[in-house]
């Protein structure tokens, strides 16, 4: 520190360097990523559910640009004082955990801070269920966040899109589209989500559960 600048401190006129009020102060941040595959060939399939969220997301809170980032697409909205980012991201499902473990490094967010979106075989369409942590249940995109993040413990919300039929592929399954009547129940089970998620920002993950499971 020079003589002027400690004289200048010891006088009050100037703050010690790296003093709390000379930087300014990051706001809160979470990061919520609807899983999915890119291209127009997907567009509206049952595996594609998380895209859907984040773009109703988008369209209620805000409208964002989104850009080029992470090997996705990310905006960013606002709950309240605090900034979401959101993240579709296009790596293709089983490797989507690339993409999510690079968005949250390069925030220094932790796992608690990620909310994760995608289709269960398991749940009836439209069912929703959030949870904590746990197992994929054979989700590939799952299985790739917990890969790169080394533990199944961040949070997640589960849209249901039923099971395929007796002997059906289940690839091939997840990519069909939904039929008339599952879109209504899809569409609801959207909005949902949507309020689950508010809830998730404002008020954490145990109170979104209790609400919406």
């Amino acid at each position: 520190m020079s003589l002027w600048r400690s004289l200048a401190v010891a006088l009050g006129l100037q703050r010690p360097a790296g003093h709390a009020e000379d930087s300014a102060v990051e706001p809160p941040m979470k990061l919520v990523v609807g899983l999915g595959n890119h291209g127009r060939e997907y567009e509206g399939t049952r595996h594609n559910v998380g895209y859907l969220v984040i773009d109703r997301l988008a369209e209620q809170l805000g409208q964002p640009d989104f850009r080029r980032q992470f090997s996705g697409r990310v905006g960013s909205v606002k709950v309240g004082d605090e900034k979401i980012l959101l993240l579709k991201p296009e790596t293709y499902m089983n490797l989507s955990g690339r993409s999510v473990q690079t968005a949250l490094a390069f925030h220094k967010l932790a796992h608690s801070d990620l909310l994760v979106i995608c289709d269960d075989l398991n749940l009836p369409v439209g069912k929703i269920r959030v949870r904590s942590g746990g197992s994929d249940g054979g989700q590939k995109g799952l299985r790739s966040v917990a890969e790169q993040l080394g533990t199944p413990e961040y949070p997640r919300l589960r849209i249901g899109i039923g099971a395929a039929r007796e002997g059906q592929d289940s690839a091939g399954y997840v990519l069909s589209r939904f039929s008339r009547e599952e879109r209504k129940a899809i569409d609801e089970s959207i909005g949902l989500a949507v309020e689950a998620v508010i809830v998730w920002c404002e008020a954490g993950i145990e109170k979104c559960m209790n609400r919406f499971n």
